[in-house]
Parts: C-alpha cells; structure tokens; sequence
C-alpha cells in the first residue's frame, strides 16, 4: 500500500510526545514490510524539509500552530494527485477535517478526546476553540474508521456517537529489547520518577506537592522528573516555594537510552495526569519492573492494574497519593510482586502486534472504499 500520514509533529520535533512514538513505531514496521509510508507534518527550527526516518518519508510544511491549515492546502497542491491507497490522520484537539477534502479511504487515530478537560490546558478563548472544533470532528468523521489506543478512548468515541463498528483498538507498546528491568534488581534507594511532556493538564504539580508531604516522612527520598514542556518553568518554581528543590531533580529531555537507565533505577513511577488516551509510559515503566501510581482516569485506568501492576488513586487528591507513595516506598515485599506483575503485563504489549491491528484497519478501510468506488460506476 501507499499510505499518506498526517500528524502535528515527527519523531524528531522536540515538542512530540507518546502520540509521535505510537505512530513511528508502527509506521517504521509497517514501512519495513514493504509498504511506502509518507508523513506530513508541521516543521520545527533546524529541520530539513524533507528525509527519511527509519523508512518513512517525511515532509515538514508549515508552524505547529497553523499546521491544521497547512495540511488542505499541501494536499490540493502535490499530495492529491500521487494516488496514494490510504489516507491516516491523527485527531489531537484541533482535527485535519480530512473527510472533507480527502478523495482517499481515511483511518483516524484517537489517542483520546480531551472535552471539558481542555480548559484545564488552556485559557478560555484558545480552549473553547478547540472544544467546539473537536465536537464538530464527531460528525465529519462520522463514517470514517477508527483506531483508538484504548478501550477508554473507544467508549469515548461511542458516545460520541462513533458507530461501535467504526472503532478498531491498536494500543500503544513498548520496544521489548530496549525496555527491560535491570540485569540485578534494583532495591529500595527510595526513588519516584515521572516520565512524560510538562503540560498542565499533565498535573505533574499534583506529584510535587504530594512529594512535598512524601519528605516530611522520607526525608531522604528523590524525585525525577524526565520530560520537557511549557510548564516546566512553572513545575520547578513550585518545588522551590514548597523548599524540596533538593529532593526534585528535573532532566528535561532525555534519549531513549537514557530514560531506560533512569527507569532501571527507580522504586516507581508516578502518571497524575487529568487524561491519557492509554499512559505510554506506563507500560514502559512496566517493562522495567517498575510498578506505577496513576490517576484513575480514563486511559490510565486500562493501562495500570490497580492492585497488581501498580496502584490508582481519586485524581487530584494529593494526600491519597503521597499517602500511595509512601506505602510503596516503605513495603519491598509488595513493590517486588507488583514489578514482577508489572513485567508480565507489559509483554503483553508489542509494537509488532499493534502494526498488524494498524494494518489491518487500513485494509478494511480500502475495500471499503473500493467497494464505494465499484457502487457509484
């Protein structure tokens, strides 16, 4: 197949977080297959217009803030008239609205919808904008297909009024070989890790102000925060105000590499974020043996196995959570069945798999357009 893709950023672009991995590690396989793969998305300072990553041919076009533009308009200009099979868009706040000018069988990925929860991101103007036009998306994509990372996202979907048949499940998964636990178990240095971009409706000050009370029991407890953001800024000054600036080291950045050596050396890893689609960083904690607290919010609810793989708590109870931490700080016993539980579960997971079920929904979606084709000759 020729498959043309459309997301906000690439691998490479520093603002990409687990929707750009979800789609480089399923589009490089499926590319390895033998299938040609193109990918339009917004540039980003020092990058080339145009290169291949891992197989894919990558064209950048357009800011990040005005790429939903810039996609119509590349399009009908070049991209329209290469025939490819197959068209994938990615539906993040502000959609493409390809059903609207795209001649191709369409697939849309859904990491999750964000609803009333963008006006905790974003101030009024900017986040009822993106309210109203992710309710209008429900309806121009009403008859397309679907591939939702997870069963929270799908019933999200349903009741939108997503056909049930519509909405095919490809999760997110984790590299097996790069991701593993430590060849000799870590024990008990009293680390926390959160992985992730800093974004507020991330509410990663939720875990900083629950650290706060974590040091008044654990006073030689650490905390690393792995990630980059615009609330960054913000995050660090609130570690100074609560006096933890040194229990709370922030690495910004990191490559893959050195996330798994970071991960290997943590007691466990906290996700308090306010929504995930599926929590990518979950399973990739998980496949460490690290076990995760997590929020019990949609997303993170299917990716951590409360009792098992790790723990969830009400969203936005601090006390709850510092209280979580704590016990799972302070009880080897129970952090050593939830890492070995934790390993298990995340096999479970393979990006290999998840190209499969991505290829499969493609290929429904061309014979139905075929199908399409062959009624109106």
């Amino acid at each position: 197949m020729r498959i043309l893709v459309f997301n906000w950023q690439d691998i490479k672009n520093p603002l990409g977080g687990g929707a750009e991995v979800h789609f480089h590690e399923i589009f490089r396989r499926i590319a390895a297959r033998g299938h040609e793969v193109t990918l339009l998305c917004s540039t980003f300072p020092g990058a080339p217009r145009e290169e291949t990553i891992d197989g894919i041919t990558v064209l950048r076009d357009g800011g990040r803030n005005l790429f939903n533009f810039t996609v119509r308009k590349r399009y009908r200009k070049d991209l329209a008239a290469q025939r490819f099979d197959v068209v994938v868009d990615d539906l993040n706040k502000i959609p493409f609205f390809t059903p609207l000018f795209v001649a191709e069988p369409l697939v849309t990925i859904v990491h999750h919808l964000f609803g009333g929860s963008i006006f905790h991101e974003a101030f009024f103007p900017a986040a009822a904008y993106v309210w109203a036009m992710e309710s209008a998306a429900m309806k121009v994509y009403r008859k397309v297909r679907f591939a939702a990372v997870s069963p929270s996202t799908q019933r999200e979907l349903e009741d939108r009024g997503i056909p049930h048949e519509h909405i095919h499940l490809v999760f997110n998964a984790v590299d097996q070989e790069l991701f593993r636990p430590a060849a000799q178990r870590h024990e008990g240095s009293l680390t926390v890790g959160y992985l992730g971009r800093i974004k507020k409706y991330k509410s990663v000050d939720h875990l900083v102000r629950a650290f706060a009370e974590v040091v008044r029991s654990l006073p030689e407890a650490k905390l690393i925060v792995v990630g980059d953001g615009d609330a960054l800024a913000s995050l660090r000054r609130t570690a100074s105000e609560l006096g933890i600036q040194r229990n709370v080291e922030f690495t910004g950045y990191v490559s893959p590499e050195e996330k798994v050596r970071l991960l290997q050396n943590m007691d466990l890893v906290v996700n308090p974020s306010s929504k995930e689609g599926w929590g990518l960083t979950v399973i990739e904690a998980n496949a460490c043996g690290v076990p995760v607290i997590a929020s019990d919010v949609p997303g993170l609810k299917d990716s951590v196995l409360d009792g098992s793989t790790g723990m969830l708590y009400p969203y936005g109870d601090v006390q709850r959570l510092s209280e979580m931490i704590v016990k799972l700080l302070t009880d080897a016993p129970t952090r050593r069945r939830m890492s070995d539980e934790a390993v298990r579960w995340a096999r479970r997971f393979s990006w290999a798999a998840s190209a499969d079920a991505m290829l499969a929904v493609m290929e429904i979606a061309v014979k139905q357009g075929r199908s399409r084709s062959r009624a109106l000759v």
